[in-house]
């Protein structure tokens, strides 16, 4: 039996890297955006649905038949489900309510209400929602309704609050909760439901916090097609940077389905493309010949905010390829901004090169039938292709389909939409699913060439372990961008602050996530820096000091965090160009941005070496004054900009900040130690902190620190690890795993490098939280904190970005 979970398993056929990995928090599938990105989140494909990467379902469902007998290699049965009495996010609704307690007998069918009011729901304390106005203690409501039979199906409870709840149905109690949940759940329900009058009775108090409540009923639906299915046995699961790679046993044939989402940075053309590639390979592993159908489905839902949103699903077949085509009825281009969120704009296809044997058709749920269907519209529908593969010996056969999704209108800047970057040459997606067929085979092989090459140098520059992390990194990091173009024609590479708070463009979000783009695209870190920029030297941005954001993704028109982190933003600006200029060999970006670098600049001169009480990058971990690693941030940043003014030639300048910034060094030195370490704050003794922006005077040479600053923090660092990494600080046990690479960088031998970077991969392998790797974890129990698929595990790449400078 081959071992279970490799990374990168070494095949002769696509020549990848072997490095045993153990176990990935979540494994990437589809890949390209901060909407369009599907992940597996169990260990085993068949273990749960596939879902987004926030959380949300996104059913992908797959089955080889074999001789007649189906073998479930992706995904789980989908569920699906239709309402007996709708939630507000399905149609809108009335009910009785009280803020006053209510006699006895309130919650079954014949009480009397008619001195209740009557309210829409949903309930809110929000003033902006479209709802009844909540901010009383307590909440009873009454919901009556009529059914004519009683459902046969399953029936759930279907609920959203905040907080505690009590919830009845016909008198009787079915459910309690102390607490909220920000999601809707379904709670099965042994159904007490009658024919003729019924009623849903809810009491919830709001004990802390916001106030909510949305309830309603609902059924679960049957497929009509009766299917005996049994699960496919995985063998592997193995990915590099771009793919991820299963191997299945299907009875007496092996299957093989890869996921390809080609983000080739140094292609951005190709990189931009929203087409993932779904490659299966079959083959006898008996000797004999079996006939083989191939079955794809995927959910309207990678189409929709909520699944409760009404579609349609289209043919849209070229002389190329068959296809079938999803979006929403509404189609609300641009209109929603906010964190837990998916599109609900633009479109979904499925596509088959039309040379394949490719039946496609829509129906409510999962359909291996592969007979035309009649439904065009709908909520949560399927998507259904089934491939005849026919006759299957052991020679290999290979095929692929694809997905792919159109937005549209990507991004608003400062009030204009602006299309994705693929199609500002003029193209239609119709043109890039007929690249994608065209050079499928090219794709493939440069995927399978960079993936090499990266994990290659990675291991080299850092050893097998840190290779690994920069795997995890790579395409969590590509995928939380959107690339577009500015109205000037400049490269814009839009952040989404993933699960943080919803930002986009947060400079302390590019700042970590820069080493990656450094590596392999500096142009793409511009497109990052270009926006700020554009936000001061505009006049929009008034303050002598960077912005902190952009606003809110997919909306870039002003900064929307609630305060400022003046040195944090500032530092991190000036020592990106820095960076900049030393990776591409000259200083032109920063003569571009000379006036605004200056102001910055001078404002961390009067004001950066003893922070006032200010947030950072860290804001999770609250205000802190007189921040010794926010000081180093500021001393490197002006190290950087006196860098840069002797290369414009601005010698003055130059040795004025030179200086400034070595006199800075020496004074850090004195009030910032503690003995065998450096203090937190220049005022707090016996704490400690993670000193992760010395780095970059190390990666770019800046000379700065003497190299005894370096070798004091990484012996103590040493001394205070615990099972799952190296705490930030002192105040806390947690952490932030870029910071921890960048604080292990600092380490002069490849020793103390891996004694930081092993507990690191420790967590990954082991976390009980199966979400794209989150950045802020606890070291005791590897457990996430806070934050998932955020594009800061770019940092990852420090060592690597390192081992380039030099």
């Amino acid at each position: 039996m081959k071992k279970r979970f490799l990374l990168l398993a070494a095949l002769a056929t696509h020549g990848w890297v072997q490095a045993q990995v153990g176990r990935a928090p979540a494994y990437p599938l589809i890949t390209h955006d901060p909407y369009f990105s599907v992940w597996s989140t169990t260990d085993q494909l068949t273990s749960s649905p596939t879902k987004h990467w926030t959380g949300a379902d996104q059913p992908l469902f797959g089955v080889l038949t074999v001789d007649g007998v189906n073998y479930r290699f992706l995904g789980q049965e989908a569920k699906g489900y239709d309402a007996i009495i709708p939630t507000a996010d399905e149609e809108g609704y009335a009910v009785k309510y009280s803020e006053s307690e209510p006699k006895s007998g309130w919650n079954t069918v014949n009480f009397s209400d008619s001195d209740w009011k009557t309210g829409k729901a949903p309930f809110s304390d929000d003033k902006n929602h479209e709802a009844t106005h909540w901010d009383s203690k307590d909440l009873w409501t009454r919901r009556t309704f009529d059914l004519k039979q009683v459902p046969s199906e399953q029936v759930f409870l279907k609920l959203q609050h905040d907080d505690n709840i009590e919830v009845y149905l016909n008198g009787e109690k079915v459910y309690s909760h102390k607490g909220w949940i920000h999601k809707f759940n379904y709670i099965p329900l042994k159904s007490k439901l009658k024919a003729g009058k019924n009623v849903l009775a809810i009491h919830i108090a709001n004990t802390a916090g916001g106030a909510f409540l949305d309830a309603g009923l609902v059924k679960e639906k049957v497929s009509k097609e009766k299917v005996i299915m049994q699960t496919a046995q995985q063998q592997n699961v193995e990915f590099s940077a771009t793919q991820t790679k299963y191997t299945f046993a299907c009875g007496k044939v092996d299957l093989d389905v890869t996921f390809t989402s080609p983000l080739l940075l140094n292609d951005l053309d190709l990189y931009a493309r929203p087409v993932t590639y779904v490659t299966y390979r079959v083959k006898a592993n008996d000797g004999a010949s079996h006939q083989v159908n191939f079955y794809f489905g995927a959910s309207t839902n990678l189409a929709t905010n909520v699944p409760t949103q009404a579609v349609t699903a289209t043919a849209a077949s070229t002389n190329e390829y068959t296809a079938l085509k999803t979006g929403t009825k509404e189609q609300p281009i641009l209109k929603k901004r906010g964190d837990d969120l998916r599109i609900d704009w633009g479109y979904f296809y499925v596509a088959a090169p039309k040379n394949n044997q490719v039946v496609q058709t829509v129906s409510a749920m999962p359909s291996l039938k592969g007979q035309k269907s009649s439904i065009s519209e709908g909520k949560s529908l399927f998507l259904n292709t089934t491939v005849n593969l026919g006759s299957v010996n052991s020679t290999p056969k290979e095929q692929y389909l694809m997905v792919a999704y159109d937005d549209v209108e990507s991004i608003q800047y400062f009030g204009q939409n602006l299309k994705p970057w693929w199609k500002e040459s003029g193209s239609t997606i119709e043109k890039e699913l007929s690249k994608a067929i065209l050079e499928y085979q090219s794709v493939i092989e440069k995927c399978e060439t960079f993936d090499k090459q990266m994990f290659a140098d990675a291991k080299k520059a850092g050893g097998e372990d840190y290779a690994k992390l920069c795997v995890l990194g790579y395409r969590q990091s590509a995928a939380a961008h959107k690339l577009v173009k500015s109205p000037k024609g400049e490269t814009l590479y839009l952040s989404k602050e993933n699960f943080s708070n919803g930002c986009i463009n947060t400079v302390d979000v590019t700042y970590p996530s820069a080493p990656l783009f450094l590596l392999y695209k500096p142009e793409l870190l511009k497109g990052m820096m270009n926006g700020i920029f554009e936000y001061s030297e505009s006049g929009k941005w008034k303050k002598p000091f960077a912005a902190h954001d952009l606003g809110t993704y997919p909306l870039a028109n002003d900064q929307v965090y609630g305060e400022d982190m003046p040195v944090e933003e500032s530092g991190n600006m000036l020592i990106l160009t820095g960076a900049i200029a030393k990776a591409e060999g000259n200083a032109a970006y920063a003569r571009k941005h000379w006036k605004t670098l200056s102001t910055w600049a001078e404002y961390l001169l009067k004001d950066g070496f003893d922070p006032a009480n200010q947030l950072c990058t860290d804001d999770f971990a609250g205000h802190l004054a007189r921040n010794a690693n926010l000081s180093v941030k500021a001393i490197v940043g002006l190290g950087c900009y006196a860098m840069l003014a002797e290369q414009l030639g601005e010698k003055e300048t130059a040795e004025k900040f030179h200086k400034s910034t070595l006199e800075m060094v020496q004074k850090w030195m004195q009030i910032a130690d503690d003995g065998d370490h450096y203090a937190l704050t220049f005022d707090k003794k016996g704490t400690w902190s993670q000193k992760y922006n010395l780095v970059w005077d190390k990666v770019l040479g800046l000379k700065l620190f003497p190299k005894s600053v370096y070798d004091k923090e990484i012996k103590y660092y040493l001394t205070k690890q615990n099972s799952y990494g190296l705490p930030l600080d002192s105040r806390k046990t947690y952490t932030k795993s870029d910071w921890i690479v960048w604080t292990a960088t600092l380490a002069d031998n490849q020793k103390d490098f891996n004694a930081l970077i092993e507990p690191l991969l420790k967590y990954a392998h082991e976390t009980s939280s199966r979400v794209p790797i989150s950045d802020w974890h606890e070291t005791t129990d590897g457990k996430m904190v806070g934050f998932q698929a955020r594009s800061v595990v770019g940092g990852y790449f420090m060592k690597l970005l390192e081992e380039k400078m030099k």
